[in-house]
């Protein structure tokens, strides 16, 4: 009968529960305990320690904590309370140290659970799913809780809040007032922690450890988009929703904890609406001790895309140093890194890219930024459609209609903005290319085409400008390059390739084509750099 137990498959239940949304997502047990590693060891053996979720959804990280700090006063507890229990299912009569372990036991859980673990749920729901999974009851003051509170609550709190509105947005979080103002009962996502002013008044208490895994972001389209077709919210809530994971982090070093330690997405690294301060902070802090990032959040995450990917951090008050960063996929660990986060304006997530893109930066030489438009060049955005679709005398507009290159007219008197760049040589990228680099190798960009003038063109596009035909195709095989690729692909963190992303691609002279082997040659780029960028870019070939 052992023998069959052990060959039985007996998942942890918290591993298997549905997310609630890509935005609110259960951390599984293995990730939990990887992030657990990276506190020093002997914080399990301080039974002053305190602990602090402030983002609780299964309970998960209370529960492995409880774990640990339990483990670190009575070792392999759990094999010998096992033992216990099947002798007293067997009726045997328990021995004097039997009832010694019991009694040791009962203490410990008394003041782990009352004294060290602390959590905020995010929703009533979930402080109830918290509170089940840690006490092992929903209503912990009952006899079936592993220790029994004198509240309903324990240690876990709930308590409904309301949005602060401001023209129409909440001052604490951004969410808007036309989506979330809802009527007494129904959930408004008015997450506590980051809506108190002092988040310390919760439990009256300092931690040593803040830790957890807080929701990504909420909607903020505005009530009059909130009325709009249904088509229009739908692309207000791809561009709007604003991120919040960054408001529990700063909300967390309020408190002075010793440790802060989450795992967010990744997208601040190099994007994100609104994240520019945050990044900057994030990026020069010297208390990052550690930064362990996924580039493909389905490995974390089964079966949940995160744009971008998704990280987790252990940042220490009393440190002050270079980070150690580690990049994570596919399971094969690249080189441990450990350096200063702020070398440039963002965070190159891969170290091994950091030597070839020294020796790039080190020639100092123009951006292909200069060359390139900049968002909305024109004015117009990706569904505009005041054009015609069949062929006139006005000015050729491409744009881009269910995933289509296509191309209307437009009438001159139209144009009220960058006129100027009607008659240039065109060569553009679509904005929205590849997958974010979910996949390796990748293409990381879109296909390129030549437009020649006149032409004008939506948001959809970027476009390069060139003088002639033959600069403009010299253009077009340079950006069909790994090299170049490989150089957007530092900067590009999602499938969005903006004006910014092109930062560090330098200007060639465009009187000639380009191949890889002249560039590689150029830059000084050896066959070990050489063979890493072949691993991950995808050749181009603009007949796909």
């Amino acid at each position: 009968m052992s023998d069959l137990f052990a060959a039985t498959y007996n998942p942890d239940v918290l591993s298997c529960l549905a997310n609630l949304s890509n935005d609110e997502v259960f951390t599984p047990p293995e990730v939990v305990n990887q992030m657990l590693d990276l506190l020093p060891e002997e914080i399990w053996h301080d039974r002053e320690a305190t602990f602090l979720d402030p983002a609780c959804k299964s309970g998960v990280f209370l529960r492995e904590i409880a774990k640990r700090l339990i483990e670190a006063q009575l070792p392999s507890y759990e094999s010998i309370a096992y033992k216990i229990n099947e002798k007293q299912r067997d009726g045997e009569e328990l021995n004097e140290d039997d009832i010694a372990f019991q009694q040791a036991l009962e203490d410990v859980c008394e003041h782990v659970f009352k004294k060290q673990l602390f959590g905020i749920a995010i929703t009533e729901l979930t402080s109830l799913l918290s509170r089940r999974s840690v006490y092992c009851s929903k209503y912990p003051q009952c006899e079936y809780a592993v220790v029994q509170f004198d509240n309903a609550e324990g240690n876990i709190d709930y308590r409904h809040m309301q949005h602060t509105w401001k023209n129409g947005r909440c001052v604490h979080c951004g969410a808007s007032e036309g989506e979330y103002n809802r009527e007494e009962g129904k959930e408004s996502y008015a997450y506590e922690f980051i809506h108190l002013d002092n988040p310390e008044e919760v439990f009256n208490m300092k931690f040593d450890v803040i830790i957890g895994n807080p929701p990504y972001q909420i909607g903020s389209k505005t009530k009059e988009e909130s009325n709009d077709s249904a088509e229009k919210v739908a692309r207000s809530n791809r561009n709007r929703d604003m991120p919040i994971y960054n408001l529990f982090v700063e909300q967390a070093k309020k408190l002075n904890p010793h440790y802060l330690c989450m795992i967010i997405p990744s997208r601040w690294m190099a994007g994100g609406l609104g994240l520019s301060d945050f990044r900057k902070t994030m990026l020069s802090d010297r208390h990052m001790r550690n930064l362990v990032d996924y580039p493909v959040s389905s490995e974390v995450f089964n079966g949940v895309e995160v744009k971008g990917g998704i990280c987790y951090f252990l940042w220490d008050r009393d440190y002050e140093g270079p980070c150690e960063t580690k990049r994570l996929r596919e399971g094969e660990e690249s080189t441990s890194v450990t350096r200063y986060l702020d070398e440039y304006d963002i965070l190159v997530r891969d170290g091994r890219s950091l030597p070839i893109l020294q020796k790039v930066l080190s020639c100092s030489e123009k951006s292909m930024t200069d060359l390139l438009s900049v968002d909305k060049e024109f004015g117009w955005t990706s569904n505009f459609d005041d054009f015609s679709k069949s062929k006139t005398n006005g000015i050729p507009i491409i744009y881009n209609r269910k995933g289509k290159r296509l191309k209307g007219w437009i009438d001159q008197s139209k144009i009220k903005k960058s006129a100027h760049l009607v008659d240039s040589w065109k060569i553009m990228v679509p904005q929205a290319g590849s997958d974010g680099g979910q996949k390796i190798p990748d293409r990381v960009l879109g296909s390129p085409f030549v437009v020649e003038p006149p032409s004008v063109c939506t948001q959809t596009y970027l476009f390069f400008s060139a003088g002639s035909k033959e600069e403009a195709e010299n253009v077009l095989s340079y950006i069909q390059t790994k090299f170049f690729r490989f150089l957007v692909s530092l900067r590009k963190i999602t499938q969005h390739a903006t004006h910014s992303t092109y930062t560090w691609v330098p200007i060639q002279d465009f009187s000639k084509p380009w191949t890889d082997e002249e560039l590689y040659e150029k830059y000084g780029i050896t066959e070990e750099e050489q063979a890493f960028i072949d691993s991950l870019i995808k050749p181009m070939d603009l007949g796909d």
